[in-house]
């Protein structure tokens, strides 16, 4: 028990001891030097008689026992010295004491015959050597500010196997684990859970991460569907892979793209047979409403939002059934859309499927409600007329394959293509793809399937949220890349957007700032880290230790990584258990060996040759097919 009265005793005990080391040492120096001591007359016939029994002492018999006697009790006395911690000196200052002292101490053996110099350079070492040693008790022994970023505190163990299955993306990557670096993997071994990749421009999210899930998925016989933001750079990975790995699938997988600037293949996602309901007319319109007026999504509901998709809606079922179909496409809607009211009313009241749609615009025409039918048609019409381009209009009318890419029978690798200068354009019609293809993925019985989406918030897809949930059964992975969470909420709305980011179960994150960092770090969860603190007066130095829960990867952390350098969490499955989810480390990358395959990449090869005036032949055939149809129906009525 540390109580007043035995701390007393044990310093006394180790005052006594250390006078006892210098007892011995001034000893020693009496009986080695005693001719030097009569010579100063100080000896004493009495003394030298108490003192004769003393010197025939072992430790007295050479220098060198005597002197050791006296240094092995100063070291005891030392060793029980608690002194006061000092932060600023450093374990160099003491050594140089402690050595210089002991070269003193020892060196001054060879002295003797000079016994002035000898007991002068016994007695330096001597201090030296207790001022060194009694330093080294006063060393703080914990490293304030040696890590300043706590990056040590904030490792932990990551998965090091290699985990491989069927379905899995398999990322090498390198981590430090106390100051160590270490291999380790990132094992997505269940992709049909959902993959969210996000980060910052430059982060490294399609070089480090999409084009190996490109990559690993085709080389894994999986169909897919690409959402080529900067065409051709995703595409012409996908094309080359299939080049490469298409001896794997049990039917080689067609190879598409719908590029809206050069007019490669021809895809008409409203086809009268894949649409068994007029639900799939509202939700074809309601994608293409939403992706051209993009701030309408957070309105959903309101009059002047929901009018306008009515409106498409009733466009879209008419030309469905109007001759078995013969005119769905997104073209002749458009230039439907443009059609006098008087003609169009005259048109659309035809169709009784479509009444109920189409009663509140006719209602407001015979009432001469001008302003209110213009507010409800108005913006679908100047909306679609951004569309109404002769290249968008071949693609969009014409049909090169069906969107059922993960059909067993005939498998696809589709790639819809955007250039970044004309998104506000493409992306309504791409978006409109995508989810009528979505709707033929997500089925039973079909083929493995990956839909890989970079810069998403550039698309509306109505339902992908849906797609996430429910297509895991049908072996659909689903990945979606982002900057940022700002971006979906901006585009997506809140709700919609947290629904997007909460659902998918692997996330690889790069370098991502404020809210987007904060909601990654409270979902990778803490760690025990442990916190030292020390406390200096006047008196005394205390130490203390603890260990406290604290993120595992702070927002702060996120916000500073570099190009490569990721953080995330997978999921795992029931016959693939993972205890160490979380990481935070750096994919490995050859760049060398990357570099050259991209040189030996196969161009992707032109479709068909266009020239301008076959597109301007099919975009004013498709304006005389909708006046041919207001024809067959107003001369019966004028009659």
């Amino acid at each position: 028990m540390q109580t007043g009265e035995n701390e007393q005793a044990l310093r006394k005990t180790i005052d006594f001891t250390r006078l006892l080391s210098i007892a011995i040492l001034l000893l020693h120096f009496y009986l080695s030097c005693y001719a030097q001591f009569e010579r100063w007359h100080l000896t004493a016939k009495p003394a030298d008689h108490l003192l004769l029994p003393v010197s025939r002492l072992p430790i007295f018999q050479t220098v060198w026992t005597a002197k050791a006697a006296a240094l092995a009790l100063l070291l005891v006395s030392l060793a029980g010295t608690k002194g006061k911690k000092d932060e600023k000196l450093q374990a160099k200052t003491a050594v140089a004491y402690a050595v210089t002292g002991l070269l003193f101490y020892a060196g001054s053996c060879w002295l003797l015959d000079l016994a002035i110099v000898y007991m002068a350079a016994s007695l330096v070492g001597f201090l030296l050597l207790m001022t060194g040693i009694s330093l080294f008790g006063r060393l703080l022994r914990i490293k304030l500010g040696g890590d300043i970023f706590n990056k040590e505190n904030e490792t932990f163990p990551q998965e090091e196997r290699l985990l491989e299955n069927e379905y899995s993306i398999n990322l090498p990557a390198k981590y430090q684990l106390k100051g160590k670096e270490r291999d380790s993997w990132i094992n997505i071994i269940n992709p049909f859970r959902g993959t969210l990749i996000v980060g910052s421009p430059g982060s490294g999210k399609s070089y480090f991460v999409m084009q190996h899930l490109i990559k690993q998925h085709i080389a894994k016989s999986f169909t897919m569907l690409i959402y080529d933001f900067k065409y051709p750079d995703l595409s012409r990975i996908a094309y080359n892979a299939l080049l490469k790995y298409s001896e794997g699938y049990a039917v080689k997988p067609s190879y598409y793209v719908i590029n809206l600037e050069q007019g490669m293949h021809r895809c008409n996602p409203l086809e009268p047979e894949t649409m068994t309901d007029i639900t799939d007319a509202i939700e074809s319109s309601r994608t293409i409403m939403l992706g051209l007026n993009r701030e309408w999504i957070k309105k959903q509901g309101d009059f002047f939002v929901e009018s306008p998709i009515n409106f498409v809606t009733a466009l879209i079922w008419f030309l469905k059934k109007y001759q078995s179909g013969k005119y769905c496409t997104l073209p002749h809607v458009i230039e439907l859309s443009l059609v006098d009211y008087k003609d169009l009313f005259t048109v659309l009241t035809s169709e009784p499927e479509i009444e109920v749609l189409i009663n509140p615009f006719i209602s407001a025409w015979k009432n001469e409600a001008y302003e209110q039918l213009e507010g409800q048609i108005a913006s679908a019409k100047i909306g679609l007329a951004r569309l109404s381009s002769p290249m968008i209009y071949y693609v969009m009318s014409g049909n090169d394959f069906t969107l059922d890419i993960n059909n067993p029978e005939a498998p696809k690798i589709l790639c819809l293509a955007n250039n970044p200068q004309k998104s506000q354009t493409f992306g309504p019609v791409l978006s409109l793809i995508l989810n009528r293809a979505q709707k033929w993925i997500n089925r039973t019985g079909q083929h493995k399937c990956s839909v890989a989406c970079d810069e998403f918030p550039t698309l509306y897809v109505n339902g992908m949220d849906t797609l996430f949930a429910t297509a895991r059964s049908n072996r659909v992975a689903t990945t979606i890349a982002v900057q940022d969470f700002s971006q979906l909420k901006q585009d997506y709305g809140r709700d919609q957007a947290d629904v997007l980011t909460n659902l998918p179960g692997n996330v690889i994150a790069g370098q991502v700032t404020g809210d987007t960092a904060k909601q990654l770090a409270e979902r990778f969860g803490k760690i025990n880290q442990v916190k030292e603190s020390v406390s200096i007066n006047s008196s005394d130095t205390s130490i203390s230790r603890s260990t406290q829960l604290d993120y595992a990867i702070p927002a702060s952390k996120i916000s500073g990584l570099s190009s490569g350098e990721f953080v995330g969490m997978v999921a795992d499955d029931p016959t693939n258990r993972i205890d160490l989810k979380t990481f935070h480390c750096e994919i490995q990358n050859d760049h060398d060996a990357l570099a050259a395959e991209e040189r030996n990449y196969q161009d992707i090869p032109p479709v068909r040759q266009l020239s301008p005036n076959e597109t301007l032949i099919n975009y004013h055939r498709i304006k005389e097919d909708i006046n041919d149809l207001i024809e067959s129906f107003v001369p019966r009525e004028e009659e």
